[in-house]
């Protein structure tokens, strides 16, 4: 694990400035002087010894930019703070520079401070799975396929096998280009199922479309054995919605296979992940849960080419919180890997909408959708794979255009 960390933080409003810096503490003067500042490039640094702080704010001030620390910082009278780098990407290029041959560890943080800058620089172009190399020129639809009695959103109706195959069929000839199946439901609230009989739920899908299907085929699991089984007859993409932490031997399958791997954030398993809800910092957890998890996967000897992440949308998330991902999605891609995300037809966009049936949330799907895109995403999980087709190719050519 890094020992600074350092994570992008997009600032698009002045609320949304004056809202970090009260967070970290900055003084109310501080805070006007400073949220002007705040439409350029800002690096969040957690947890630092005021001796590193101050050293920050004032090579930041040397080079032009500017560094927000908590009250009491200067003088030392509080032993740790937050800081936010707050400057152009030139400003920390040259920040980097100077940060070298600083005392207090900061030489270490000059590394970390390139490897960021470089990752928000350069978007991923692909993604590795054991079987291919899927471009990521365009955003990628993937087609959700539960194998379940119980889906929060087709409550079964592709439960039976040849059912299953005919919508994995249908989903390809829309445009899918992964089917993720899943044989159990992550719902809200959701029993957990034994793996023998997630393995019954889904093997013969997969193994009935592994010879039939063009796109690839990804398992909704996080058991390392129900992984193991379904990559062993087709499945080339593991997605796991703990992250590598509920069982930490899918890690070892995912190296061992050459899977392609979906780590994505929660907070508990489904069936009380809703139970809390309250973050004092969203996105900070969520970026810090995102980097255990790819610590866990590159220990395991995951290659970064094969890893996905999925900052969670509707796992352990309240209404607003799944619409502050969305909003500050773009901050996630400091990670420099590719982002999926899964808003299709859930619980917050009934709530937003007032849209209380599962069919209901097409077009608020498609907002949320489209939003993705423009904040990064480049993984699209859907149900609605042809309706959502046309956002995602729409969204992606006016971002690209």
């Amino acid at each position: 694990m890094p020992e600074f960390a350092p994570r992008l933080l997009v600032v698009e409003t002045a609320e949304q400035a004056s809202r970090e810096l009260g967070r970290i503490g900055v003084d109310p003067f501080g805070i006007v002087e400073m949220v002007p500042k705040m439409r350029t490039l800002c690096i969040q640094l957690a947890d630092l010894h005021c001796r590193q702080a101050n050293v920050l704010k004032q090579e930041m001030l040397s080079v032009g930019g500017d560094g927000a620390v908590a009250r009491g910082t200067v003088a030392c009278s509080i032993d740790r703070t937050d800081c936010l780098l707050i400057g152009t990407e030139k400003q920390l290029v040259r920040l980097s520079r100077k940060l070298k041959v600083q005392p207090f560890g900061l030489s270490q943080l000059a590394g970390e401070l390139d490897d960021l800058l470089k990752r928000i620089a350069g978007k991923p172009t692909g993604w590795q799975t054991s079987k291919r190399l899927l471009s990521l020129q365009r955003p990628l639809l993937m087609g959700i396929l539960n194998v379940t009695p119980d889906s929060f959103s087709d409550g079964g109706r592709s439960f039976e096998r040849d059912r299953a195959v005919e919508k994995a069929l249908q989903m390809e000839a829309e445009g899918a280009d992964i089917i993720d199946i899943g044989g159990e439901s992550t719902r809200p609230g959701a029993e957990l199922v034994s793996a023998e009989e997630e393995c019954a739920r889904i093997l013969p899908v997969i193994e009935a479309l592994a010879g039939t299907l063009k796109c690839a085929i990804s398992v909704d699991t996080w058991k390392s054995g129900v992984a193991e089984r379904a990559v062993g007859v087709g499945a080339e993409i593991i997605n796991d919605i703990s992250g590598f932490t509920f069982d930490p031997r899918i890690a070892t399958v995912a190296a061992a296979t050459g899977a392609g791997v979906v780590l994505m954030h929660t907070r508990g398993t489904p069936d009380k992940m809703q139970q809390n809800t309250v973050y004092g910092d969203l996105m900070g957890e969520l970026a810090t849960s995102l980097a255990t998890s790819l610590e866990l996967a590159r220990d395991a000897g995951v290659v970064d080419d094969c890893i996905a992440l999925d900052p969670g949308i509707g796992f352990g998330k309240s209404v607003a919180g799944n619409l502050e991902i969305i909003r500050r999605l773009s901050e996630l891609t400091g990670f420099g890997r590719p982002l999926l995300v899964g808003p299709s037809r859930k619980s917050f966009i009934g709530a937003t909408l007032g849209r209380e049936h599962m069919d209901d949330r097409l077009f608020g799907t498609a907002a949320a959708v489209a939003l993705a895109v423009a904040n990064g995403a480049s993984i699209l999980r859907v149900h609605d794979v042809a309706a959502m087709g046309d956002v995602v190719a729409l969204a992606a050519a006016v971002v690209s255009g």
